[in-house]
């Protein structure tokens, strides 16, 4: 999709500002990011629009997370401009968490992207929220099994019900953190092919980060591949090349279409080495407008 030119060089926000609902969803205007010395990236323009799907790719500690979490409001540019126009889905990363696999059902995780995770819902909001539930389940076809406890599904079947969570907001922008990780491929197709017909039906648009481009390869508009504070932004074809990625990791790395798919030799090499955690949240981000959004 083409990218019109954007306003000139402001000055640094402290989270996303609001626009007024148009073709674009989300854009970076020469946005830079860092923690201390490291520089995430620097001089970033971007525009999302309504319907793209947008795949980020890059090592371990590029700051791909942290991409998602500036959309989100929870963390602060250090230079130039985010603005967002509506709503914002997410669907993080997977974690264990505390909470009893067989004493939670599917009903309520999905339940928690309308109230944010807060128990006791007044009378008044629980029709409302039992719609919004009841919708986002039968849009992910998961309706079926939305009284059963978490931990009797499958894992396929639990990655539906976080993208059900995602929905009840009915966002414009879904943001989808590896939601491929620790799925085999069959669930993975399932879990693309949803996140997609909610794009194609919705004008949805999707930011995307993983590991591994091939699982969505056919459903990709652009790649924003970061590495190193550096990054590329364009086509899969213009920026998954031998080329194009030798460039962003400063040494020699090949690409090769092998019966429709992409293998990478050495940068592949340059994730396993690179295990940096992201840098903590920003104080006074706390992500509490995101799980609202």
């Amino acid at each position: 999709m083409p990218q019109t030119d954007l306003m000139a060089h402001p000055d640094p926000v402290t989270e996303p500002r609001r626009e007024p609902a148009s073709d674009t969803v989300a854009r970076f205007d020469h946005a830079r990011l860092g923690f201390g010395s490291r520089v995430l990236w620097d001089d970033l323009t971007l525009r999302i629009s309504r319907g793209e799907f947008i795949a980020v790719l890059g090592p371990n500690g590029s700051g791909k997370t942290s991409f998602l979490r500036c959309l989100l409001g929870q963390y602060a540019l250090d230079a130039g401009a985010l603005s967002v126009t509506d709503a914002i889905g997410y669907i993080p990363q997977q974690h264990a968490d505390d909470s009893d696999p067989m004493a939670m059902r599917g009903r309520d995780l999905v339940g928690f992207g309308v109230d944010g995770g807060r128990w006791g819902v007044g009378l008044r909001g629980r029709a409302r929220r039992r719609r919004l539930v009841d919708a986002a389940l039968a849009e992910v076809g998961a309706t079926a099994y939305a009284e059963a406890p978490m931990g009797l599904l499958s894992g396929g079947e639990q990655q539906r019900l976080r993208v059900a969570q995602a929905l009840t907001g009915d966002p414009t922008l879904l943001l989808c953190d590896e939601p491929l990780s620790s799925l085999d491929p069959s669930n993975q197709q399932l879990v693309v092919e949803l996140i997609d017909e909610r794009r194609r039906n919705a004008e949805t648009a999707v930011v995307f980060v993983t590991h591994e481009i091939n699982p969505i390869l056919p459903y990709v508009d652009r790649v924003l591949y970061l590495v190193g504070g550096r990054f590329r932004i364009g086509t899969p074809d213009e920026v998954m090349t031998t080329e194009t990625l030798s460039n962003l990791y400063g040494s020699d790395v090949e690409v090769l279409r092998v019966h429709g798919r992409l293998l990478v030799i050495g940068g592949e090499d340059a994730h396993h080495c690179d295990h940096r955690p992201e840098p903590p949240t920003v104080p006074g981000h706390d992500g509490e407008r995101a799980a609202q959004q």
